[in-house]
């Protein structure tokens, strides 16, 4: 009986080949995925918003696909994930940006008060 072989680096030229490969190939799923939905959708959208929504749910599939790679075992399953979160990418990341300038904004009021600890008032239109 031989001994295993020893673990390969991540240097190796064959590693870096297949991550790169399946990073191309989650991009191009979410890509589709994110594609789908706008091509069964019945609202109108400008050509900008399409791809900042297709770049989100391919940069998330990206995401998805290295990190569900040592829990989801099944390949099927795994492509499934990543493209049902490239799908819900944009809510969650217009969630998270919603969430983040509101805790900005309250952080900012904090600062902005005057010395006595009252809001500044607003001016009046005349």
């Amino acid at each position: 009986m031989s001994p295993p072989p020893p673990p390969s680096s991540p240097l190796d030229g064959g590693d870096i080949q297949t991550i790169a490969k399946d990073g191309i190939i989650a991009s191009i799923l979410g890509g589709l995925a994110m594609s789908a939905r706008l091509l069964l959708s019945t609202e109108p959208v400008s050509l900008g918003w399409a791809i900042r929504r297709v770049s989100a749910a391919s940069i998330v599939a990206v995401l998805v696909n290295y990190t569900t790679k040592d829990y989801i075992a099944n390949h099927s399953l795994q492509i499934a994930a990543v493209g049902a979160t490239a799908y819900a990418a944009p809510e969650c990341l217009d969630f998270l940006l919603r969430w983040i300038k509101a805790k900005g904004e309250a952080e900012v009021a904090k600062v902005v008060k005057k010395p006595n600890g009252k809001k500044p008032k607003a001016k009046r239109k005349r």
